[in-house]
C-alpha cells in the first residue's frame, strides 16, 4: 500500500501518510514459504497438547486465546483467582469491542461519516441483541451511556483522523475470528484479529495484522500478535507479512516482520502456556506468584506476602 493505492480524491495528513508507508510493501520485501510451514507447526503443538490431555477428563477442553497466555506468563495465581470470577461488562471492557465495530461499519459506510455518527450506530446496534452485552447496555444510566459513548467516539475519532480510508481492494477485514483445534479438539486456540489487511499470494506473504492499542507499549502486545501470527499460518499455511500495535491515542506503530525464527518462539511460549493450564487446571501443582505493577489490583494483594513486600518497596 502507497499513497497512489489510495483515491485520488483523497487528501492525506501526515499520519495517514505514515500508515501507508509502515504498511506497505514492495514486491521483493514479501518473504517466501515453504508448502511445509503449516504442517511442520501444528505438528509440534499437537505434541505438546497431547500430552498435556492424558489426564484431561473427557468432558473437558482447554481453550487458550492471548489474554490467557499472557496472565500465565505472568503471576498465576492471579490468573486463578480472576478466572473464578464471573466476567461482567462495564465502559473499559466494552470499548474496544464498541470501537471496533464502529470502525468496521466506517469502511462500508454510504456518504460522508463521522466518529459520533458511527459510534452511536455500534452503540445501537449492540444494544438491539440478545446477549449480554445488549442487556448490560440497556440498563446503563444516561451519565454511564454518555460516558461510554464518549470514550468510543474518542477511539473512532482517533482512527478516522490517523488512518487513511480503508480501500475495499486492500481486503479489510475487522474482529476476524481464528482457531486452531488440537489433540482431537480437547486443547482449542483462538483469537480474534482487530484488523487484517491484504493476503498471501501463493507461499509469499502479504496479510498485515493490527491491534489498535491506547496507552503505553508493552511487551505483551508484540506477544499477542505472534500469538495471531502463528494461528493465521496454521490456519491458511502462509505467515502474515507483518504484525503490528497501533497506539491510537499517539498515532504511533510497533511493528514487526513475521520470521522463522518469530514463529518458532511463539510455539514455545505457546507450548509453555498449554503446559502451565493443565497443570493448575489439573491442580498438579499450586500456582506462582509474581509479584509487579498488577500487583495493584489485583483480587489477593491483600493476603499475598510477595505482592504486599512488591507494593510497598514501589510505594512512590
Amino acid at each position: 500500500m502507497t499513497q497512489s493505492d489510495v483515491s485520488s480524491s483523497t487528501q492525506l495528513n501526515p499520519a495517514q501518510k505514515d500508515v501507508l508507508s509502515q504498511l506497505g510493501a514492495r514486491p521483493n520485501e514479501r518473504p517466501d514459504f515453504s508448502d511445509g510451514l503449516k504442517a511442520k507447526l501444528k505438528s509440534k503443538l499437537e505434541e505438546v497438547a497431547q500430552s498435556v490431555v492424558t489426564d484431561l477428563p473427557d468432558n473437558e477442553s482447554l481453550f487458550v486465546n492471548k489474554h490467557l497466555l499472557s496472565q500465565l506468563m505472568g503471576c498465576e495465581a492471579k490468573y486463578v483467582a480472576e478466572s473464578q470470577e464471573n466476567f461482567e461488562w462495564s465502559i473499559p471492557t466494552a470499548r474496544g469491542t464498541l470501537s471496533h465495530k464502529a470502525i468496521e461499519l466506517s469502511i462500508f459506510w454510504q456518504g460522508s461519516k463521522d466518529s459520533l455518527t458511527l459510534t452511536n450506530e455500534a452503540i445501537s446496534r449492540a444494544e438491539q441483541g440478545n446477549d449480554y452485552m445488549g442487556d448490560w447496555i440497556r440498563g446503563l444510566t444516561n451519565g454511564d451511556r454518555a460516558q461510554l459513548c464518549g470514550e468510543v467516539n474518542s477511539r473512532v475519532g482517533s482512527f478516522l483522523e490517523t488512518w487513511p480510508p480503508l480501500e475495499k481492494r486492500w481486503k479489510p477485514m475487522l474482529e476476524t475470528p481464528i482457531r486452531v483445534e488440537l489433540a482431537k479438539g480437547k486443547v482449542v486456540l483462538s483469537g480474534k484479529v482487530d484488523l487484517t489487511l491484504g493476503s498471501a499470494g501463493g507461499n509469499t506473504a502479504g496479510k498485515v495484522i493490527v491491534d489498535f492499542k491506547t496507552g503505553k507499549f508493552s511487551p505483551s502486545h508484540r506477544d499477542d500478535l505472534r500469538f495471531y501470527a502463528l494461528l493465521d499460518t496454521i490456519r491458511i499455511g502462509v505467515p502474515p507479512r507483518l504484525v503490528a500495535s497501533y497506539y491510537l491515542d499517539q498515532g504511533e506503530f510497533s511493528p514487526e516482520k513475521i520470521t522463522l525464527e518469530v514463529l518458532e518462539s511463539t510455539i514455545a511460549r505457546v507450548s509453555n502456556g498449554m503446559t502451565r493450564l493443565a497443570e493448575l487446571h489439573l491442580e498438579i501443582r499450586p500456582p506462582s506468584t509474581q509479584p509487579g505493577p498488577p500487583c495493584r489490583w489485583c483480587l489477593l494483594s491483600q493476603g499475598c506476602e510477595a505482592g504486599q513486600e512488591y507494593l510497598t518497596d514501589n510505594s512512590d
